[in-house]
């Protein structure tokens, strides 16, 4: 409450006294305002497919509440991430339309931002990171999204590449970099990187290449690395602003510097992440 008060006196008292060359300062002071009582609603996916469920199954129940709890009626879909839009826009919509949720490509838009910017909820579906970065960056898509989720304008559901997309940085993909986006900075919904489709190895498995856990170790040596999510197939990572809670039929794995994975199940509360100089109990 005192936030808001001191917020509205300094509007009205920068619209009063500044000079007009400078009265925009109170929509800079606004755009912070906003930021800090922002309140971001997502649904990270490892994965659209699951062993033993059909596309989408295992999330259903999840994506219809998360809907639904924010009157949500039409989701536009973002195909980036494979080549053919309207077949990937199909395959979803044939999914998701007798849910009771229309589904609209955002390839079909003249303008990507507008339909953005009109936009309740966008779904990102997954294909290939590196393209899908690409073409968020081509079409200035990243820092819109960004601003959107981030002051509550907009829900976001990702799946695998558009899990990806939604955190701190690209680096802990497993896709091969078939194309080069300007920036592996993503959209930072959440401070840290997921690795999506994360699988331990088994024990008795005679493969004797490197394992993930490898790699992500690899990238843990890196000056710039963050705290990694591993996400099992069929787990969610919902974020409901401060909280950050997994869902679905599969739990998570913590990766963080200097110290050793953590396994997580269903349930478990990861909200200390949002805090990345925290450290995991």
């Amino acid at each position: 409450m005192w936030c808001s008060l001191r917020y509205v006196y300094l509007r009205f008292h920068l619209r009063c006294t500044l000079p007009s060359s400078l009265n925009n300062f109170h929509i800079t002071v606004y755009k912070y305002y906003s930021i800090m009582k922002s309140h971001p609603q997502a649904l990270l996916l490892s994965s659209s497919n699951c062993h033993g469920y059909s596309l989408l199954e295992f999330a259903k129940q999840e994506i219809c509440s998360f809907l639904g709890k924010n009157n949500v009626t039409e989701l536009v879909f973002v195909p980036y991430a494979q080549k053919n839009y309207d077949d990937y826009t199909k395959k979803i919509k044939n999914v998701i339309t007798p849910w009771g949720f229309s589904v609209v490509g955002l390839h079909t838009y003249p303008d990507p931002a507008d339909a953005i910017n009109s936009a309740k909820a966008i779904f990102v579906g997954g294909g290939n990171t590196f393209l899908l970065l690409k073409t968020l960056y081509d079409n200035e898509l990243v820092n819109l999204i960004r601003e959107r989720v981030h002051t509550g304008n907009l829900v976001y559901i990702g799946s695998s590449a558009g899990t990806n997309v939604a955190t701190k940085s690209i680096h802990t993909t497993n896709d091969m970099p078939i194309i080069y986006p300007p920036s592996f900075d993503a959209i930072s919904i959440v401070p840290f990187n997921i690795n999506p489709h994360y699988i331990d190895k088994v024990e008795t498995d005679t493969h004797k290449g490197e394992t993930r856990d490898q790699r992500i170790e690899e990238y843990m040596e890196m000056p710039h690395a963050n705290p990694v999510l591993g996400l099992k197939e069929g787990c969610i990572l919902h974020v409901d602003g401060d909280s950050l809670i997994l869902k679905g039929v599969a739990g998570a794995v913590l990766f963080q510097v200097g110290d050793k994975k953590v396994e997580y199940p269903v349930g478990a509360d990861v909200s200390f992440l949002l805090d990345c100089t925290k450290e995991a109990n």
